[in-house]
């Protein structure tokens, strides 16, 4: 019997000058666990002319992940930091009451061919934290917990999962776990999953309850404890969840909050250049005319689908 209860398929969004495959916010699913939001970045053969750049922007009342498969991408954000992320490593910006970040591709790319791949991720801060300092926090690839056996690679991005732990500074229970198949075998993870979970296929393929799930989809399970499939060797997948936020969110934009009043300052703030500047990047992304608040719980349809 199968463990899937929603599927879900990529759909094409524009972030500015490069195109992406959502995958959350679905008007069928807003949210799993405190992940509100996952944009698939590529793969992208970039030409000479051709780069990432996305202008500052704010954010509030989340955290943003940013976790590459190839390529690279200088982050600057209002904090003053300037970092480049590699494959493998992640970057975690929590917002909190404001911060503003831009994403480029590094200087010394910008004139050769490149390639760009990755996921870019928010997570919901609990509503007694939202209001909380940003910061910002890197982790190399080689620090993130990591174990194999005979069938499969596994790395835990962020979270806790048995007894891994992530150095990504998380605010409520989460997991968001890597899986390289070397073998075709039985992935039997329900016993230690908690609160919502759903599985995103990058590469390969899996078979649950007779089906066969591929590429560019993502698979919303019935029930967490009992996450069990067929992954066929080559494959490469991510489960993810965790504990539900118990308060209703809003998402307008790039602002996550369990306050539209809240929601409705940051317009304003932005609007009025009232956030924090990035050092070195003096561009300005304007506020959407066309966006609405969007419950992250209901099942109205919103422009962010």
């Amino acid at each position: 019997m199968s463990n899937v209860g929603l599927i879900l398929e990529e759909k094409a969004a524009d972030i500015g000058n490069f195109l992406v495959g959502r995958l959350l916010p679905f008007k069928q699913k807003r949210h799993v666990g405190p992940f509100v939001f996952i944009d698939h970045m590529g793969p992208a053969k970039l030409k000479d002319y051709q780069n990432l750049d996305v202008g500052p922007h704010p954010h509030i009342g989340l955290s943003t992940l940013t976790y590459l498969f190839e390529g690279a991408i200088m982050h600057r954000d209002s904090l003053g930091t300037e970092l480049e992320i590699q494959p493998g490593a992640v970057n975690w910006m929590t917002a909190g009451k404001g911060v503003v970040h831009s994403e480029r591709t590094p200087e010394y790319l910008r004139t050769t061919e490149k390639t760009l791949h990755g996921l870019q991720i928010w997570v919901a801060l609990p509503k007694e934290l939202e209001n909380m300092e940003p910061s910002f926090v890197h982790v190399e690839a080689d620090k993130l917990p990591h174990w194999e056996d005979e069938n499969a690679a596994y790395k835990l991005i962020a979270g806790q999962f048995r007894e891994y732990t992530s150095g990504v500074p998380v605010y409520s229970p989460l997991y968001l776990i890597e899986i390289k198949a070397h073998n075709d075998f039985k992935v039997s993870l329900g016993k230690d999953l908690y609160g919502e979970s759903a599985l995103y296929v990058l590469e390969g393929e899996i078979k649950d309850g007779g089906e066969t799930y591929g590429t560019k989809q993502l698979l919303v399970a019935k029930d967490a404890k009992l996450c069990e499939f067929e992954i066929k060797a080559g494959s490469t997948v991510y489960i993810f969840g965790g504990e539900e936020l118990p308060e209703e969110h809003f998402i307008f934009w790039n602002f996550v909050s369990s306050s539209r009043e809240t929601i409705e300052q940051a317009k304003e703030d932005w609007k009025n250049h009232n956030f924090p500047k990035v050092p070195g990047d003096d561009d300005y992304v304007p506020l959407p005319k066309a966006q609405l608040n969007t419950k992250i719980k209901d099942q109205k349809s919103d422009n962010n689908e």
